[in-house]
């Protein structure tokens, strides 16, 4: 048996699917709705949510798996903001996460890894007047999903903004939750203030999302399902994480992002790209069992 296989099949949508064999590990990627990971089975335990019927759904908004988030994470006021003088209306998360990416290549060389793009179009410039190309690479190597990102500025003349993030949904037993983190405060937009964050939370009952403030070592881990703990290993531009859940369901969110909810809008904490550069980042997914 091959150390490492990639294959596609169909279910409702084409999947592509990553497996270790050694580690018992297997991740499912659908470029077709948003370059979304949607299972994420490491060392033997699936680590995503997934809700089928929201996947299933041509244009519902997919609740569960890991959501890319470009250009901005979370919402705009309205669902607007406002660009040298004009006026644009963004969904939600952003253009990436509703769009249909490329499969560039696939490979089973030192590990099993897809890469796909997504390039700016007139469907995307409707909401984000900028020429862009983001390039992932998903690979699955000693039991761990590293999601390689590459940013691009293709725009001839001018900078460009955006913050971008992950969405991820790990089942979970319960929402009280010990967290490995750094961070010492959150800003709780169920009533909008600032907080001092403690080892253990609990999203239990909470509607909205918190932020963590001031986490200086870009990683976090907590339990997950199965007695196992997650670990998510970021680059530094990911400043902040987003915790979320729904009342009822069996996952919580651990959110890495570039800025704050409605950034897009305040203008203070942007990454701004310069026109022909480009920016890399990894995120790393790992499970401890």
């Amino acid at each position: 048996m091959s150390q490492f296989e990639v294959k596609s099949y169909t279910d409702h949508f084409t999947i592509y699917e990553l497996s270790e064999p050694g580690t018992d590990s297997v991740v499912r990627i659908c470029p077709d709705r948003g370059g979304i990971v949607i299972g994420c089975q490491l060392n033997g335990l699936e680590l995503f949510y997934l809700d089928k019927a929201t996947f299933e759904h041509p244009t519902a908004n997919i609740r569960g798996g890991n959501p890319i988030l470009f250009p901005i994470c979370g919402q705009l006021e309205n669902g607007a903001y406002e660009w040298e003088g004009v006026t644009y209306q963004m969904a939600n998360h952003g253009v990436a996460r509703t769009a249909v990416w490329d499969v560039v290549n696939t490979s089973t060389e030192s590990e099993a890894s897809i890469t796909i793009s997504l390039r700016s179009n007139e469907t995307t410039k409707q909401s984000y007047p900028f020429d862009f190309e983001l390039i992932f690479t998903y690979a699955l190597k000693d039991g761990k999903l590293h999601t390689r990102q590459q940013y691009r500025n293709l725009t001839a003349d001018k900078a460009m903004p955006f913050y971008a993030g992950f969405h991820p949904y790990f089942n979970v037993d319960n929402k009280k939750l010990s967290y490995e983190t750094d961070t010492t405060r959150y800003l709780d937009y169920n009533d909008m203030a600032e907080k001092p964050f403690g080892d253990v939370f609990d999203l239990e009952g909470l509607v909205e999302s918190v932020t963590l403030l001031d986490p200086k070592k870009p990683e976090i881990a907590f339990p997950v399902s199965g007695g196992a703990k997650v670990r998510l290993s970021y680059d530094k531009i990911f400043k902040y994480v987003q915790l979320w859940s729904v009342n009822g369901k069996p996952f919580i969110c651990a959110e890495p992002w570039m800025a704050m909810t409605g950034e897009l809008n305040r203008q203070e904490d942007l990454v701004m790209l310069d026109a022909g550069e480009s920016l890399n980042a990894v995120l790393t997914i790992s499970c401890e069992r």
